[in-house]
């Protein structure tokens, strides 16, 4: 497709897309087949090919549809959104090794505002060796309207957190106390190599737990919406399993952040506020659509990593985690929450380091 604002695009499946040239104005697109390969091209006079993207679509029918379409994502105002639409003109149009005629087909018919009436976007007129098309609406990467999405089987994992969190602190701050009760001495500081083991301790111990539910909860429950009809949308083997094995590095990450915490302020309760509010807080904003920005700059940007549905500038999303929104890339939002850990626990070695007896 050529797009007004993004170039040439060329997407499959409604979670792929991949950049072509940067042009804007009218340009010469191509797509051949061969067996189960398209191949999308792009010329600016017609004679000279740029290839854009190769796809395999594995089992695809011999006989298929072609299409030429126009459309236009409605605008976003918070929760509302209304129509747009967009007219192309589609001229100098041939096929190869294709039969059949051409027909209209209004796709993604939709309810008007009123809930009632029926908003046919589409349209098309034809004039000598011209076509001019008219539509709305997206056309992928799917948002909420393709389908339930597998990060929403995950969507109660902050809250889940909530459990590690209080458990690495309190690994932390129990050890801390042992041995010191009624003998009105000051707790003597950890070792930093002492303080390093346990933090290795904890996030094995979280990384197995985090792993063990959403290795449960997201198969199963994907399972289960399938079971009742649900539309689901299309996810790959590899991104289920980097859902699933994001979701146990960023519970090893949220929990070595928290024993760092506990060994900079010494203070349970303080300790589990402070990771509850930079890890849980923000995610349960930003689900609810509010300062979705907070999962750009503290550690629950690492739930980007269970994005199941990649996030297009070109898309127009609810910005809210419900709607599928995250400001960064799976492994961005991960390195975010590790560097914070990472940040806390050197800050508490150095600390202990300094104040150890010598």
């Amino acid at each position: 497709m050529i797009t007004g604002s993004h170039g040439v695009r060329m997407q499959h499946n409604f979670t792929h897309d991949v950049a072509g040239g940067p042009v804007q104005g009218p340009q010469w697109l191509r797509l051949t087949r061969s067996g189960d390969t398209l191949t999308g091209y792009e010329s600016g006079d017609g004679k000279t090919w740029t290839e854009v993207g190769t796809v395999k679509l594995t089992g695809l029918p011999e006989t298929v549809e072609i299409g030429l379409f126009a459309t236009s994502p409605g605008a976003l105002w918070e929760m509302a959104k209304a129509f747009a639409q967009a007219t192309a003109t589609f001229d100098q149009i041939e096929l190869q090794g294709a039969n059949g005629s051409w027909r209209r087909d209004d796709v993604g018919v939709s309810l008007g505002p009123d809930g009632k009436t029926l908003h046919h976007p589409g349209g098309v007129v034809e004039s000598g060796d011209k076509l001019l098309v008219t539509g709305g609406g997206d056309i992928g990467p799917a948002t909420v309207e393709g389908g339930l999405r597998a990060d929403l089987m995950l969507i109660g994992g902050a809250v889940g957190l909530i459990l590690v969190l209080v458990v690495a602190v309190s690994f932390f701050t129990a050890e801390h106390r042992r041995g010191l009760i009624g003998t009105g001495l000051p707790a003597e500081p950890h070792p930093a190599w002492l303080l390093a083991a346990k933090a290795m301790v904890v996030g094995a111990v979280a990384f197995v737990t985090g792993l063990v539910t959403s290795g449960v909860v997201v198969p199963v429950g994907l399972a289960m919406l399938r079971a009742n009809q649900n539309p689901i949308q299309p996810i790959t083997l590899g991104t289920e399993l980097r859902v699933i094995v994001g979701y146990a590095a960023l519970t090893a990450a949220a929990a070595v952040l928290a024993l760092g915490l506990a060994a900079l302020v010494k203070r349970g309760i303080v300790a589990i506020g402070l990771a509850i509010a930079l890890v849980v807080v923000p995610y349960l904003l930003a689900t609810a659509g509010l300062v979705p920005w907070l999962l750009m700059i503290t550690p629950a940007a690492g739930f980007a990593i269970t994005q199941s549905v990649p996030t297009f500038a070109h898309v127009d999303v609810d910005q809210s985690l419900l709607g599928g929104y995250y400001p960064l890339p799976p492994w961005g939002g991960l390195a975010v929450t590790c560097g914070y850990a990472a940040l806390a626990l050197g800050v508490a070695m150095a600390v202990h380091r300094r104040k150890a007896p010598r």
